[in-house]
């Protein structure tokens, strides 16, 4: 994706070592005390083109700065340094080197009087570069120059906050300033400037979300130089650190959604065992349009449900979802047959977005015997069924109704299959018999998913293992991942 590159404008700055301080009085305007034009000459990196900025450690360890006196995570406050700044601001600027040794860092100075900071006139990086200095009087005119190749801000926090009276005139939050500024701009790094002494301040500031603070009237550029490397590396190194809990976090949640929309078969007090596998369309989503569900109602039937929605979107799988939730709430109801699709089409009919969408189902009562069943088809490929004494083979599809949602008032006929004492009952989509053989157009098809589950159950596979090889295959003789939702399930009898 093409990287922004920031807008050449003129912006007042105070380039080090290239631009004089104006007179405290009497001098030139505003405007015309140190501006340099940037057209031309903006060696900044652009923030999202910063290879280390939005780096997340793989291993999950903090690789931030560690330095005495500051906590790597922020909790703790800083301890004040002799020389007027805290120890890891003064003490840390070494260790920023490796991530900013490429970089031509910028830093927005916001002070009443950026004639009186003499200090950034002289500041150098780690491969004694000039760090550009942008000056800004108020906070106004800082976010006008806040711009994406900033890397970190000198706030004075002496400056009143928008809309409130100056600290000197009694501002109840002395750190109002600091607060706005991280509100504008979350992403950078930011120094607090304060009074000489007043280290609680600073501590405090620190605590509110600076990365550290420095001591004004004791501050001088080669000082000022290193706690701007250590504030932009502590930044990176929290960043990475937030974005890394927050994709666990993600994962755990996402975890959580799966483990809740999809189905855990209540199958307490029966003899029949289960296994499914599932496997989305969509690249690195939870759910397809695939859905499946298995219950067992109180007279002892076990009810085995799979169906498929057009399509592979997020619609889809959510109205696969209340499909399955309403077809295992009518079920429990004591509706079966043509009486529960004829619900479902109702529901379809009601939740989906586009009259054309529609959804195939294959409903399975078992009896309690386990010995018959009852098999309706609405535009669903057939189950397969093994036996001991047969080879494994496709259950009767002669009556298939329509997929629900293409005619209304359709019927589905419900036929009665006999299963004997003991057999392996496989329920599927479509995903798993469209996959292509090969380079060429050839699709596996039903016969030869038939062909390539005799041949995995005379290797001995069953349950689970049966499925993951089934899957698996189908994935490679596709060469490559499914584009279709793919899920299997299985219910097993045996004597």
């Amino acid at each position: 994706m093409p990287v922004p590159v920031p807008r050449q404008r003129a912006i007042p700055a105070v380039e080090s070592g290239q631009a004089h301080a104006a007179p405290a009085a009497g001098g030139p305007s505003k405007e015309d005390t140190v501006r340099t034009e940037d057209t031309g000459r903006n060696e900044a990196t652009p923030a999202g083109n910063d290879p280390t900025r939005n780096a997340t450690p793989s291993d999950g360890v903090h690789h931030g700065v560690s330095t005495t006196g500051v906590s790597t995570t922020g909790a703790s406050a800083p301890v004040p340094s002799p020389t007027g700044v805290n120890a890891a601001g003064a003490d840390a600027g070494a260790a920023a080197v490796g991530a900013t040794a490429h970089t031509t860092l910028t830093l927005l100075l916001i002070e009443d009087d950026p004639t009186a900071a003499p200090f950034v006139r002289d500041l150098r990086d780690s491969d004694d570069r000039p760090i550009r200095v942008r000056a800004a009087r108020n906070l106004t005119e800082a976010e006008r120059l806040l711009t994406d190749d900033v890397h970190c801000i000198l706030l004075d926090l002496a400056l009143p906050a928008p809309g409130r009276a100056s600290a000197a005139a009694g501002d109840d939050d002395e750190l109002a300033v600091l607060r706005h500024v991280l509100r504008l701009a979350p992403r950078h790094a930011v120094l607090a400037l304060t009074a000489s002494g007043d280290a609680e301040r600073g501590a405090e500031a620190v605590r509110v979300g600076a990365q550290d603070y420095l001591f004004k009237d004791e501050l001088d550029g080669r000082l000022l130089s290193r706690a701007i490397r250590y504030a932009v590396e502590r930044k990176r190194s929290d960043t990475a650190e937030r974005r890394l809990a927050e994709g666990k976090l993600r994962a755990q949640e996402n975890a959580r959604l799966e483990r809740g929309l999809l189905p855990t078969p209540l199958l307490e007090g029966s003899l029949l065992r289960f296994a499914a596998r599932y496997r989305p369309g969509r690249s690195r989503a939870l759910l397809g349009g695939d859905f499946y569900d298995t219950v067992r109602t109180p007279d002892g039937t076990v009810h085995a449900m799979i169906g498929d929605v057009c399509g592979h979107g997020p619609d889809e799988a959510a109205l696969g979802v209340e499909l399955r939730i309403a077809w295992r709430a009518l079920t429990l109801a004591g509706l079966c047959g043509d009486q529960l699709l004829n619900t479902l089409q109702q529901v379809l009919e009601h939740e989906r977005d586009d009259d054309e969408i529609f959804a195939t189902l294959c409903t399975v009562d078992i009896a309690p015997d386990g010995r018959r069943a009852g098999l309706c088809l609405a535009g669903h490929p057939a189950p397969l069924i093994a036996r001991p004494d047969r080879p494994a083979r496709l259950l009767p599809h002669d009556n298939n109704g329509p997929a629900l949602g293409l005619l209304p008032g359709a019927r589905w006929p419900r036929t009665q299959v006999e299963l004997g004492a003991e057999w392996s009952l496989m329920m599927y989509t479509d995903g798993l018999i469209e996959g292509r053989i090969g380079e060429g157009r050839e699709r596996l098809g039903q016969d030869g998913m038939v062909e390539m589950i005799r041949r995995q159950l005379s290797e001995g596979l069953t349950g689970e293992a049966l499925l993951r090889a089934a899957v698996n295959e189908v994935r490679e003789l596709n060469g490559g991942e499914l584009t279709d939702d793919v899920a299997v399930v299985l219910l097993d009898r045996a004597p």
